[in-house]
């Protein structure tokens, strides 16, 4: 498919070379109808229409492997917190794990946080604005630099994630590969697509192009029952419909049980909690309910069941109390020793680094608050 696009001035950001896919596409018409949806039917999201590159730093890194409806929440909430890099690089690493608490993946937050602390010690508290000096720094990769550096900076380069691969193999009529074939193909199709950094492109500069790109994707060109006759290059399309995909590794499962176990302290309530090791694995120095095996709870009822997914693994959860005197048994059971173990009390499980599912756990059981900050209207829009 032989690309066909209106001459544009030299960039001081040059293009990769057209490819040749199987049909021809035109890549000016292509921009015009995207550009022309987006403006009319674009999601309004915080991060948004903003001018200040430290907000799109922290949203890209916040929607990294995260739905978008999970990260509104707790970006607002984490700006209330650290409204710039600043503030941000003056906390401690304990402060921003409890505001990123909930959100997953917490080694992003660390990222995020020795980041700050770098550019405010070294470049004034500015990002770098190539994708290529992006890439340099901690939890920025190729897809998060290409997005950061196209929409806080305008630079002509292509951001492709899922959403992105998804829509141009269906308008070019291939299947899914997953070889660095493919992913070449792919990442031509959308580095030709991408318009020239030009005031004269208007609102089709390279940051609004990727976002709409990303955006049909998410809300049109859905990976199942795709809504095609809303798109808005449904004309141009060689697919119409679902493509031919590589069949998805199962879901894993795995149960687990925790304790809840509450005191008075005086007037005040506290909470058993015990604290992960710095050298886990996973969510090192973390806060979580204790837990305990599976056959000490055997023939007892739970207080609370939920599902908790992380990555590719459906975790189901049993929360059990532990009540009065006939229950320790049950407090015995926990392997932790002691000195990873403390009790806390109620009003202070906010400022505290909690797991994910820790913190669902206690909104659940209603021993901690669900606090739902909103950022005024202002303060996302120029």
């Amino acid at each position: 498919m032989q690309l066909q696009s209106n001459p544009q001035p030299p960039d001081e950001h040059p293009m990769p070379p057209p490819t040749k896919p199987d049909a021809k596409l035109d890549a000016t018409l292509f921009r015009r109808k995207l550009a022309g949806w987006y403006k009319t039917h674009a999601r309004e999201l915080p991060w948004r229409n903003v001018t200040d590159p430290y907000r799109t730093w922290l949203s890209e890194i916040m929607l990294q492997q995260t739905r978008v409806a999970a990260v509104i929440d707790h970006y607002q909430n984490f700006l209330r917190r650290f409204p710039t890099m600043f503030s941000l690089a003056l906390a401690t690493e304990a402060e921003v794990l409890a505001t990123w608490s909930g959100l997953g993946y917490y080694r992003r937050a660390r990222h995020l946080h020795k980041t700050a602390q770098f550019l405010v010690r070294e470049r004034n508290g500015q990002l770098p604005k190539t994708a290529t000096d992006l890439r340099t720094l901690p939890g920025i990769g190729e897809y998060t630099s290409a997005a950061i550096a196209s929409i806080a900076f305008g630079e002509s380069i292509a951001v492709v994630d899922g959403n992105v691969e998804r829509v141009l193999l269906r308008v070019t009529g291939r299947p899914e590969t997953k070889s660095a074939a493919g992913r070449a193909f792919v990442q031509k199709i959308a580095s030709a697509l991408i318009p020239r950094r030009s005031r004269a492109e208007g609102a089709n500069s390279p940051g609004d192009h990727n976002q709409a790109m990303m955006e049909l994707g998410a809300t049109i060109c859905l990976p199942r029952a795709p809504l095609c006759l809303n798109c808005p290059i449904f004309s141009m399309c060689k697919t119409r419909g679902e493509h031919i995909t590589n069949a998805r590794a199962a879901q894993l499962s795995r149960q687990s049980a925790y304790l809840l176990s509450l005191r008075k302290r005086g007037t005040q309530t506290e909470v058993l909690l015990e604290q992960r090791a710095d050298d886990a694995s996973l969510m090192p120095g973390m806060y979580e309910l204790p837990p305990i095996p599976l056959d000490a709870v055997q023939g007892r009822e739970p207080l609370l069941r939920l599902r908790h997914a992380i990555t590719n693994t459906n975790y189901y959860v049993q929360i059990f109390a532990a009540h009065g005197p006939e229950d320790k048994g049950l407090r015995r059971a926990v392997p932790a020793s002691s000195k990873d173990l403390t009790w806390v009390l109620i009003n202070r499980l906010s400022t505290l680094p909690l797991t994910g599912l820790t913190r669902k756990a206690l909104q659940r059981l209603e021993v901690m608050q669900v606090n739902l900050p909103r950022l005024p209207a202002t303060a996302t829009t120029q």
